[in-house]
């Protein structure tokens, strides 16, 4: 089945929900319409279906290849990126003064959705390269940026980041690749890591690898990360290409899933140490990392959103074409499987938490604009703490109904969606990544908890939650019908995240951290939930307004249902999941002598 970018379906979130007309009015994006925006995302989408998509079932059962040290694509991979790259696409969102297109996150998070519902495997090189131009761009030198950027941001080469050791999973306070001075402005790295996406291809003629590693004297822990910028090829003042660096790809992983995303173990300093660049300060490399992984986060969440809109694409073509039995009121023969109500269920539960996710992704990529563009700076901080606090729950929550929704493409499938020709169980295991790298969504859920719901003293998360308040009482003030009990479920939902919120904070301030750690996963659930609806609802009431004002879209009548089938089918679980909150972290107590057993 081919893939159809939802251009309107983006266009509308990113307009109704994320805000887009209004941050136009205000002046936040100058040289930017609403009609460009979509002439963006209508040339993306065409892009993404007819040159990236054809490649994706051919490339999972090919996969990236490694021998004697070099990593060969997929057959029509080296292609197709380039005429993508050439086409301006990895140049987007970067700065002009280095050859980029400057157009917000928004946008950027919008195309990133195509290029990985197309082929996620393919966006992955992007996707890295993305972050390390944003690190370098924010805390490296003159001549660095000088040197780099410019290739990086056209994406005549590609970046790379490399915290992952084999000792040294989510804790990098166990990093042990080493960093010398050499006494002449340069480092000497030594060490090995592992999961490191295009850490070798054949795509570009040079790739810049982004690497952690510690001093000799640095002070123990987190504090003593430094970061380094260690070329594949050094660069020469003229911008040509000199001699090998002393980095190499050992092997590639063998995985579950993105097969045709080589994932590389990498080793610096054979023949003495590789060569690298300081990016910031000394002992200071995390925070700058943080920049690139923040990038990163986002862009994950937004595969979580791709991979379930394929699936649900891919899902909803098949049952609507698959007869079995016959459904409720059916005439004589046998229905489509769509016309059966638990197959509409699952149908519906695909696309509703499919709309809700990417709402979240939208919303939480005009905060991080907001926070870099608006006019003064009470504006942007309070922008930067909600672009925090979202992060996370767009990273975790969106990766999560990656998952969920991939799995129900299957179900729908029934049999055949077992069988690998059908290619819906590509999705799964392609989707069963992204709630692991960037930061496990466990580690999303602690950060959202420790370190988001604290901000401002809990006024960020308090005005978050008033916001969503407003938007049902516009619900409750709005006369059309088709609404349902969508009103009193979205409210149901927030108050039950505003009790769990309550709780937390009371949690943190009287130093109860356990109790925090424990609630932590199913409160980001319960916050993404309450979000979501919230967006789809924001979705509902523009389109119940376009239709009260003749708009004809056929569209609009499917908006209002799918808020209401959220809201009376998935929030109603908000009341359950603000219990296990505040309640049961009791059962922890105990859970020693449970996995005993």
């Amino acid at each position: 089945m081919t893939y159809r970018a939802p251009v309107e379906d983006l266009a509308f979130t990113m307009r109704h929900v994320a805000g887009l007309e209004e941050s136009i009015a205000e002046g936040l994006y100058p040289d930017l319409s609403v009609e460009l925006v979509e002439q963006v995302l209508e040339e993306a989408g065409r892009f993404a279906s007819e040159r990236i998509a054809p490649l994706n079932a051919p490339a999972d059962r090919t996969g990236a290849r490694f021998a004697d040290g070099q990593v060969t694509t997929a057959p029509g991979w080296k292609e197709v990126y380039t005429a993508w790259a050439e086409a301006g696409w990895n140049a987007l969102p970067c700065d002009p003064e280095w050859g980029g297109q400057g157009l917000p996150t928004l946008v950027q998070t919008a195309c990133v959705e195509f290029w990985n519902a197309s082929c996620m495997s393919f966006a992955l090189g992007p996707l890295l390269t993305a972050g390390a131009v944003e690190a370098l761009t924010a805390h490296a030198s003159e001549d660095l940026k000088r040197r780099y950027l410019e290739k990086l941001v056209s994406g005549e080469w590609m970046g790379t980041m490399n915290l992952t050791e084999p000792q040294a999973g989510s804790d990098l306070n166990a990093v042990r690749t080493r960093a010398e001075r050499a006494g002449d402005g340069t480092y000497r790295i030594t060490g090995s890591k592992i999961f490191i996406t295009y850490g070798e291809h054949d795509l570009t003629d040079n790739i810049v690898h982004l690497v952690l590693a510690r001093l000799p004297d640095a002070p123990p822990g987190t504090r003593g990360i430094s970061l380094f910028l260690v070329p594949k090829f050094f660069v020469n003042d003229d911008g040509s290409l000199g001699a090998r660096n002393d980095v190499r790809c050992h092997s590639i992983e063998h995985k579950l899933g993105i097969h045709a995303s080589p994932t590389c173990t990498m080793v610096y300093g054979d023949a003495g140490g590789a060569v690298g660049w300081l990016v910031g300060e000394e002992n200071r490399g995390l925070a700058c990392m943080f920049t690139m992984m923040n990038n990163a986060r986002l862009a994950v969440g937004a595969q979580g959103v791709a991979i379930a809109d394929r699936a649900y694409q891919q899902a909803l073509s098949y049952a609507r074409e698959r007869r079995q039995g016959r459904a409720p009121g059916a005439g004589e023969g046998m229905s489509p499987i769509a016309d059966h109500p638990d197959v509409q269920r699952m149908l519906l539960t695909m696309k509703a938490t499919t709309h809700a996710a990417r709402g979240i992704c939208l919303m939480t990529a005009a905060a991080i604009d907001r926070s870099r563009l608006a006019p003064d700076a009470e504006a942007r901080r309070k922008a930067h703490e909600l672009a925090s606090l979202l992060t996370p729950v767009a990273k975790a929550f969106s990766t999560d109904i990656g998952c969920e929704v991939a799995s129900l493409g299957v179900q729908v499938h029934g049999g055949m969606g077992f069988i690998e020709e059908t290619g819906a169980a590509q999705h799964l295991r392609d989707a069963r990544i992204a709630p692991i790298y960037e930061g496990t969504n466990g580690i999303q859920a602690i950060d959202l908890v420790l370190r988001k719901l604290p901000l401002s003293d809990g006024t960020t998360v308090r005005g978050a939650i008033a916001e969503m308040r407003k938007v049902g009482a516009r619900l409750v003030a709005s006369r059309d019908e088709a609404f349902g009990a969508t009103a009193a479920r979205l409210r149901e939902a927030v108050e039950a995240l505003d009790d769990a919120t309550s709780f937390l904070l009371k949690a943190l301030s009287g130093n109860s951290p356990a109790d925090a750690l424990a609630a932590a996963t199913p409160y980001l659930r319960l916050f993404g939930i309450a979000q979501g609806g919230t967006a789809l609802a924001m979705a509902a009431l523009a389109a119940s307004e376009a239709r009260a004002a003749g708009d004809t879209n056929p569209a609009h009548a499917g908006r209002i249902a799918l808020a209401r089938f959220f809201a009376e089918n998935i929030a109603t679980g908000a009341r359950g999941l603000a219990q296990t909150v505040m309640t049961g972290a009791s059962a922890l107590a105990d859970a020693e002598a449970a996995l005993a057993g």
